[in-house]
């Protein structure tokens, strides 16, 4: 690659990076700000409403890849990305200065759904757009390698978060962190976007979307439903990923926390370690993609799903220290990898480019909001129910429903971006 495409990668990835860092330090500092908006009592349910608002996030993606998504196929990449980044940092500020329940009783945590009704916004159209600049900006040959960077950046954003959190942990009491430290990584989103907004008024536009010539329908819903095939392949193959990815990712410090009885530092030093290396892995993965095919990691990813989240799971909540944990966390992300190091470029070479930031953005935010957003919520839900287990049996259904999609859809790796139509991306023909 030349410095050119180095630079919207650079660009594209450290904005990526500060979007995701505002919206999974919500998750990651749940544990300490659940009792601040909502009444006293079980803490499990405490937990529980802290999650349905992080699900709630979830459903306005729908709505930001359809605005964001169509704003990236009419203004440009550069404008979508922009406009995102602007959102995320208005709503860190609005958490950050939320009031609390004891202040003004329920309003807090509605200044709190608000935030995240912003983040669901901007999340919704940063995903496709960021996969589409990604994918757009590098060399055909290394368009796995270039578009993994994408979740390098979005677990970047996470371990930054975790960092902070530990910092934040050792350096102030229990108590402090649940009356006001919380509020610090808010803060420091909020900042951290406004500087990639700086550095995104400053970036290039794609080749391949300034060569294009769809005409006015470009971004409508009308030239999505062409491609109607393919919207309904994005969402088959994100069901499985996105369940696991928020499984291992999100979930897994509160999981370790409140069921393996890890204690939180222990529990956060886990993921933040398992997460570093993760991140190592995507480009590894994405370059091996770009050598071998996306299908053969997508299968691999939900064989492995599949078949080991009922017992990773189940060993995890007996691991009783560090070690064991790790090992155990870092198996499951390992096999995640097929998965998250992939599926962004996959997504977008299904689609022409008059309708690829769109038709990404749409059908995988739907896909997120039903699975993605609600994982948590239903861990959540099956251990208040005294059957934690279920969740393991359900994560591994719906890895099983992607196989199916990986094993029955063609390969994607060599086609011409600039020469995508319906026939060519069709979704259930196996590749020769």
């Amino acid at each position: 690659m030349g410095r050119e495409h180095w630079k919207k990668i650079w660009i594209g990835s450290a904005g990526n990076m500060v979007e995701w860092y505002d919206w999974f330090v919500y998750a990651s500092f749940a544990t300490y700000f659940a009792g601040a908006f909502f009444p006293h009592g079980n803490p499990t349910a405490q937990m529980m409403n802290t999650a349905g608002i992080f699900a709630v996030g979830f459903f306005m993606r729908p709505v930001g890849g359809w605005l964001l998504g169509r704003v990236g196929d009419r203004r440009g990449r550069k404008a979508a990305l922009t406009l995102t980044v602007t959102l995320m940092s208005a709503s860190a500020v609005l958490i950050a200065v939320a009031p609390t329940y004891g202040v003004a009783g329920y309003g807090g945590a509605l200044v709190l759904l608000l935030a995240r009704l912003l983040q669901g916004l901007s999340v919704g159209g940063e995903y496709a757009a960021s996969a589409t600049y990604l994918t757009e900006a590098s060399d055909p040959r290394r368009r796995g390698f270039a578009s993994s960077f994408q979740y390098v950046s979005m677990t970047a954003g996470q371990i930054v978060g975790l960092g902070l959190q530990i910092l934040l942990q050792r350096t102030m009491s229990d108590d402090a962190l649940h009356s006001y430290g919380w509020r610090i990584p808010f803060v420091v989103g909020a900042l951290g976007a406004a500087v990639i907004f700086y550095l995104r008024r400053s970036m290039l536009e794609t080749d391949v979307y300034e060569a294009d010539d769809s005409g006015e329908e470009r971004g409508t819903l009308r030239a999505l439903w062409r491609h109607k095939r393919e919207a309904l392949l994005v969402m088959a193959l994100t069901m499985g990923g996105t369940v696991a990815y928020y499984t291992y990712t999100t979930y897994l410090t509160k999981y370790l926390s409140n069921s393996a009885g890890l204690p939180k530092r222990t529990a956060t030093l886990v993921s933040f370690t398992a997460l570093i290396v993760f991140a190592c892995l995507q480009p590894l993965a994405g370059r091996l993609s770009d050598r071998i095919g996306r299908r053969p990691l997508l299968i691999t990813f939900a064989v492995g799903s599949t078949f080991l989240t009922v017992p990773v799971m189940t060993l995890l909540k007996h691991a009783g220290s560090y070690w064991p944990a790790l090992g155990l966390s870092l198996l499951a992300l390992v096999v995640v990898t097929g998965y998250t190091s992939i599926n962004a470029c996959v997504k977008a070479e299904l689609f022409p480019t008059g309708v690829r930031a769109l038709g990404v953005a749409l059908p995988y935010a739907l896909a997120n909001a039903l699975f993605g957003g609600t994982a948590e919520y239903v861990a959540l839900w099956f251990k208040n129910a005294g059957a934690e287990s279920g969740f393991f049996w359900y994560v591994a259904a719906c890895a099983a429903v992607s196989l199916v999609v990986y094993i029955s859809m063609r390969e994607t790796r060599d086609l011409d971006l600039t020469r995508v139509k319906n026939a060519e991306a069709s979704t259930l023909t196996p590749a020769s």
